[in-house]
């Protein structure tokens, strides 16, 4: 019962972290979203504001969830260590991308900055899926949702 509770309480804290970390790189660039993004040309395949945040929750959870199932193996699985130290990079690349984009206002940085991530969560996805299958199959909607990221940062950088 205590592997139970043990695998529960670090699922928890994974969640609480990246979902606390993930939203406070928004609420710090949130002057840029509110007065510098409005003014950019976007691409037709847009999404309205509102879809952001409420994206990127469920997808922070998703990934926490994913992490705290890694973690939960990382004493029984040598493939556990390696995997978690990918997701921290790719934490930190994920919130590094909301300070250059909105931050620095350069989307051309940003997009090379969101390729390097985007090969970020691939690998962590797949040294994910190699300790635990559903924390691999969790972090596919985070993979899909920043390879649309990567087109629409692409799409904003050609336009303005």
């Amino acid at each position: 019962m205590s592997g139970i509770i043990t695998t529960i309480f670090k699922i928890l804290l994974s969640v609480i972290v990246t979902v606390v970390l993930g939203l406070s790189s928004g609420l710090v660039t949130r002057s840029s979203i509110n007065t510098w993004y409005p003014t950019l040309h976007k691409p037709w395949f847009n999404p309205p504001n509102w879809l952001f945040p409420v994206a990127w929750t469920i997808l922070y959870i998703l990934m926490g969830i994913a992490a705290g199932l890694v973690w939960s193996d990382i004493h029984t699985d040598p493939e556990a260590k390696p995997a978690l130290k990918f997701y921290i990079a790719q934490l930190v690349l994920n919130m590094l991308w909301s300070f250059i984009f909105f931050g620095c206002q350069s989307p051309g940085l940003a997009l090379s900055e969101i390729i390097t991530l985007w090969i970020a969560i691939y690998i962590t996805r797949h040294q994910f899926q190699q300790v635990s299958g559903l924390a691999g199959l969790l972090f596919l909607p985070y993979l899909l949702w920043v390879s649309y990221a990567l087109l629409l940062n692409a799409a904003i950088w050609w336009l303005n």
